[in-house]
């Protein structure tokens, strides 16, 4: 299962995720690939996400610990590290936020998705939901692998990098929070990313 986890407002239809996703088919291995659009609220997503890996490791006899890898960007790669360290898998970080109740105090109110214009509103219980997230630090740091833009203009990459220290990836000499010329990294994501073939998955060959 290779889980990609959007930012705030953003959606499946982000250039990113969509990226990724014609990678992965590209191998073959479109049938592993869950994108889902993820609620507003903290604890639906963390349920949702609860509730997906559970799904797929029902269905697939799947191994989360050697079977799913988690990608994440921005307010997702938050989320994929919660995913990795409560299940002991690989994650990917884009960008990620780290301390997502600072960076998103000042968003409080009315918004729109970026690709469909839905919209919704992010509330102080939404925050308070994400102060009730275990959170630390990566317990194996190796089991990450980091893409971080020192010309990230909504984060501070210096920050990603101490949180994830001792993790696999790059830092980008300047880029953007968006990470404009992603395709050109994803050779090493999924280097990195895609677990080897389950036997229930010979299919994909």
């Amino acid at each position: 299962m290779i889980l990609y986890l959007h930012g705030f407002r953003s959606s499946p239809q982000s250039f990113k995720a969509q990226l990724m996703e014609q990678a992965i088919e590209a191998k073959g291995q479109h049938a592993r690939w869950v994108c889902p659009q993820q609620p507003v609220s903290p604890a639906e997503t963390v349920a949702l996400l609860d509730a997906l890996i559970d799904e797929h490791a029902i269905k697939k006899n799947l191994d989360p610990e050697t079977q799913l890898t988690v990608i994440g960007s921005s307010l997702g790669g938050y989320y994929a590290s919660l995913v990795a360290e409560k299940w002991a898998c690989k994650a990917v970080v884009l960008n990620p936020s780290v301390n997502p109740v600072e960076t998103l105090k000042q968003h409080l109110g009315k918004h729109t998705r970026y690709h469909s214009n839905e919209p919704f509103e992010f509330l102080p219980e939404h925050l308070q939901e994400l102060e009730a997230l275990p959170l630390t630090g990566p317990k194996y740091p190796q089991r990450y692998y980091l893409l971080a833009c020192t010309g990230d203009e909504v984060l501070d990459w210096r920050t990603m990098a101490n949180w994830y220290q001792g993790s696999q990836g790059r830092i980008i000499e300047g880029g953007n929070h968006s990470i404009s010329d992603f395709e050109r990294y994803i050779p090493e994501i999924l280097e990195f990313a895609l677990p080897p073939l389950h036997p229930s998955d010979a299919s994909l060959n």
